[in-house]
């Protein structure tokens, strides 16, 4: 049997959370490890702590995955005399890699809020904050009919011609194109001074627009004209599943009160417990998730009409602002209770590609809370 590497499980996870999909600030993938180094035990958390680090050493873990990136701002030491230093020595030292997927799980889907959702029994039917798909160019090209080919596989080589899992996608239609050479003009076919007319295919691809340099050197090589005819069009946006949090709805409809304790029960369970706000009678239908800190989105629960939203890292004048705009109802949990039931959805994820695997959950609660007293 061949074994698995840390390769192999990065691939995995990047198909499954895109880096692409990170914000612009985050900082994601492989953070300390060696990609060709096998791998037969994974271990899952939100955050790597001390506690979770030693459990991926006395478990035998070859690799971390983690939702919190470790080294998110700029350092510019990881000396072993360092809180941060000193967990990447351990791990490194232990032959266990330490991968990252944070913004990109959150907009991936299925992703962080979708498993949110899921533990506290919300059907998704769509993002929060959708993100759009990949913007595309599409390519327009005129080249003479026994020449299509010849472009075509060169556009390919180039990046050209992928729609979804599919490759070499083209369209072409037959007509006649035209030209007068000028003075000057070194024309492949016809003469100076000439009207010149042949059969054409009018060949159409599309590409990212990374690829865009690569596709017109590769269009300008292949073409026998001395100025080939194209032109480039980038396809407007376009909402897609993808992005941060999640609206949906419940199997049927409960009090505010009585979803609070659906929420409270299906969490696990921390010092911060779980807070709501709102008429405890009101009936909740539809319900926002954004796993993590989710003040941010308030407005857009507030523009969606759903009856709750559940998030973390609620602040006081937020909030208040919000209820006294007549916004959903709102139930704050731990950041880490909010984020922990993306554990298992990783997990599955890997499981189920690499079989062969070792996989486990982190069972070290990396809540920073300790204590939580309520008052009557």
């Amino acid at each position: 049997m061949t074994s698995v590497r840390v390769t192999d499980l990065i691939a995995v996870l990047d198909a499954a959370y895109p880096p692409g999909l990170a914000e612009s600030w985050d900082s994601v993938g492989l953070v300390a490890g060696d990609p060709d180094e096998p791998v037969s035990r994974v271990l899952f958390a939100v955050d790597a702590t001390a506690g979770v680090v030693d459990e991926a050493i006395e478990w035998g873990a070859q690799a971390l995955v983690v939702h919190h990136p470790l080294l998110l701002r700029g350092v510019d030491t990881v000396a072993a005399d360092t809180p941060k230093g000193a967990l990447l020595h351990r791990l490194i030292r232990s032959g266990c890699a330490l991968f990252t997927a944070h913004t990109n799980a959150d907009s991936a889907d299925p992703g962080v809020s979708d498993a949110l959702a899921e533990a506290i029994g919300v059907t998704v039917t769509g993002p929060l904050e959708p993100k759009s798909l990949t913007a595309l160019d599409k390519w327009v090209i005129q080249v003479p009919r026994a020449h299509s080919g010849a472009v075509l596989s060169a556009l390919f080589v180039a990046g050209a011609g992928a729609i979804g899992n599919y490759s070499d996608c083209a369209w072409t239609v037959s007509g006649t194109g035209q030209f007068l050479p000028l003075d000057g003009a070194t024309p492949a076919a016809g003469a100076v001074g000439e009207l010149y007319t042949t059969d054409e295919d009018r060949v159409e691809v599309v590409a990212p627009p990374a690829r865009r340099a690569a596709v017109l050197a590769a269009l300008r090589s292949a073409h026998p004209y001395e100025e080939p005819a194209y032109h480039v069009t980038e396809r407007a946006k376009v909402p897609s599943s993808l992005g941060i949090g999640r609206i949906g709805t419940l199997p049927t409809p409960e009090s505010l009160r009585e979803f609070t304790a659906r929420v409270r029960a299906a969490l696990p369970e921390t010092a911060w417990g779980i807070r709501a706000a709102g008429d405890p009678d009101r009936v909740i239908r539809t319900v926002a998730v954004c796993g993590g800190a989710g003040d941010s989105f308030l407005g857009a629960v507030s523009r969606l009409g759903v009856d709750a939203y559940v998030t973390s890292d609620l602040r006081h004048h937020p909030a208040d602002e919000h209820l006294r705009a007549n916004g959903p109802a709102l139930i704050d949990a731990a950041h880490w209770a909010t984020e922990f039931p993306w554990c298992a959805q990783a997990q599955g994820i890997v499981a189920a590609a690499l079989p062969s695997l070792e996989t486990r959950v982190s069972a070290v609660r990396t809540d920073p809370w300790t204590l939580g007293e309520a008052t009557c």
